[in-house]
């Protein structure tokens, strides 16, 4: 019985951490996703922790030439 309910909690902690990276977004995604949105190229991108709290910060360029720099939030908490 102990093997069992130690497979079992194994099973459920395996769960939670596909779980919790199927909330999460990476940065290559969320370059990928702004650079479609504005329709500009993206220049930087880097991931920072602001109040305990990950960020992606994507710098752009649009096509008329503006440089933007989007924040997108890196965990979905």
């Amino acid at each position: 019985m102990h093997r069992t309910f130690r497979q079992i909690l194994i099973a459920l902690a395996l769960a939670a951490v596909l779980v919790a990276s199927a909330w999460a977004i990476t940065l290559e995604e969320a370059a990928r996703k702004v650079a479609e949105e504005y329709d500009a190229r993206v220049v930087s991108a880097q991931t920072v922790e602001r109040d305990g709290r990950r960020i992606h910060v994507i710098r752009i360029v649009t096509r008329d030439g503006v440089v933007r720099t989007v924040r997108v939030p890196a965990d979905d908490d």
